[in-house]
């Protein structure tokens, strides 16, 4: 199979296989009108298998959603069809309104318009707690 390369947008690459449609709908990338490319399952030989996402156009992203759905996803932007910059994320330290507390006693459930936010409590577990209640949640889970 015969995927385009970017002339002038950005390529999220090594993001952990079957992980692609969370990221689009996360991002909100069926808002735009540019060519998007998803490739999943994709031979890797560093991960196994991976996804691959090909945005023709050079739009902010936002990078704690990224770090937080998959850490290894790299960010390559791409002009006039060279690579321009490349970034390697990580957990992010805090999150907001990416993850809802699912604590039924957390004033996050009673008040709908406080921002959402959890803080990394364990890099190894991904382990994020919720600034309120301090219940955890574990990424990509």
């Amino acid at each position: 199979m015969n995927v385009d390369g970017v002339n002038n947008g950005i390529v999220l690459d090594h993001i952990r296989a079957g992980a692609s449609m969370k990221i689009y709908k996360l991002l909100g990338l069926e808002k735009l009108t540019c060519t998007v490319a998803i490739i999943q399952h994709v031979d890797s030989t560093k991960y196994g298998k991976k996804d691959i996402i090909k945005i023709d156009e050079d739009i902010p992203l936002d990078f704690d959603v990224l770090g937080y759905i998959d850490s290894n996803i790299t960010v390559n932007k791409v002009k006039n069809g060279k690579l321009e910059s490349k970034v390697h994320l990580s957990l992010p330290k805090i999150l907001k309104n990416v993850i809802t507390c699912k604590n039924p006693r957390c004033i996050t459930s009673v008040e709908q318009e406080i921002t959402q936010t959890f803080r990394l409590v364990d890099e190894s577990k991904k382990a994020y707690r919720c600034i309120y209640c301090d219940a955890e949640r574990i990424a990509n889970k």
